[in-house]
């Protein structure tokens, strides 16, 4: 399949799952409280009213937990699935200081720079040359002494290891409550992930010129990446 054709499977999946999406997710997200809490415990700045851009931004999930730490925040969500911005349109629809854009992230030419760049659970779904290139992007546009964060999932280093992490997952999401055909909606969703190991992706943000790179917290393999612009 090529990236074009995964491109509209998945615009196509998360427009489809849109409305169950939030409900579902810290059911098949067994680390769901550590895995939002963590980069936002860290997301340190120094204006009250940073500039965030949220890359495959989904509902908004992960930019209202900002908006808790940063009420004045000035944010800008990004995602290909219309039905996912128009439930974030409706969660911060008594604010004013959110931007959206339904386009593909990988190519839109963005015409300001950010204090932070976050993403969560979207980068996985790009083959290894597009995240290499992503990387390389959000360091272009962010501000120096901005952050970048990425909550999201990794290749187990070794197949045995992989092995040991999908099934750790599916045994947590089939005892999570979900129905049979909230769990096969998700295994199918997994067959868009285009998964890269931990040590490559960390690599990449060390080239693209992030400093202090690192993985601040894993779980099995969800992970959180985090770098920053000097």
């Amino acid at each position: 399949m090529s990236f074009n054709q995964s491109r509209d499977s998945i615009v196509q999946q998360f427009n489809e799952n849109a409305n169950l999406y939030d409900s579902q997710r810290s059911k098949l997200i067994p680390c769901f409280d550590d895995f939002y809490s963590i980069p936002i415990s860290i997301m340190n700045t120094h204006s009250q009213a940073p500039t965030v851009l949220d890359i495959g931004s989904g509902t908004g999930l992960f930019s209202s937990f900002i908006l808790q730490k940063y009420p004045e925040a000035n944010l800008t969500l990004i995602d290909i699935s219309e039905k996912m911005i128009d439930i974030a349109k409706k969660r911060f629809s008594h604010l004013s200081n959110i931007n959206y854009i339904i386009d593909d992230y990988t190519s839109y030419e963005f015409n300001h720079t950010f204090d932070i760049i976050v993403s969560s659970l979207s980068i996985h779904h790009l083959p290894d040359k597009e995240k290499k290139n992503l990387y390389q992007r959000t360091y272009s546009i962010l501000n120096n002494g901005g952050l970048f964060l990425n909550a999201d999932q990794v290749l187990g280093n070794t197949p045995f290891l992989e092995k040991l992490y999908k099934n750790d997952w599916k045994h947590k999401v089939e005892n999570s409550g979900l129905s049979q055909e909230e769990i096969d909606s998700a295994y199918e969703r997994t067959k868009l992930d285009k998964l890269s190991t931990l040590d490559d992706q960390l690599n990449w943000l060390t080239k693209s010129g992030y400093k202090d790179v690192d993985c601040v917290y894993k779980y099995f393999n969800f992970v959180v990446l985090y770098g920053r612009k000097t």
